[in-house]
């Protein structure tokens, strides 16, 4: 997929975005990776994924993949596909509306002093 990678570099997570020529990369603690995989299990129950795991979705999983692939699927919708915990491998389809509210919620997290995000115990 095209569009966004999420990438490890050292102890923090990489996620970049291209869009034409343009591109842009911010870089993750992995405090604020744990809250991108919280909000991913919030919306997996939201959408109504469920299954035998789907009670420890509340809990924190931790990204085995060393890769987060963001793009589109054929009918536009932005597609997040990752590894986390005990999960298989899946893909995570938004409406623009939860694609949006990802991107954002990341964006004040990163843009946050550290001991800011440290007293607010996450997003």
């Amino acid at each position: 997929m095209a569009g966004i990678s999420v990438t490890l570099e050292g102890d923090n997570i990489q996620l970049a975005f291209q869009k034409g020529e343009q591109s842009t990369a911010v870089v993750m603690d992995p405090h604020a990776a744990r809250s991108l995989v919280k909000a991913l299990g919030q919306l997996l129950m939201a959408i109504g994924e469920s299954g035998e795991e789907a009670e420890d979705l509340e809990e924190m999983v931790e990204v085995t993949s060393p890769t987060i692939d963001i793009g589109m699927d054929e009918h536009g919708f932005a597609v997040v596909a990752l590894q986390a915990g005990f999960l298989p491998p899946f893909m995570l389809r938004l409406k623009d509306d939860e694609a949006r509210h990802i991107a954002n919620s990341l964006l004040e997290i990163l843009n946050s002093p550290r001991d800011v995000r440290i007293s607010l115990g996450g997003h």
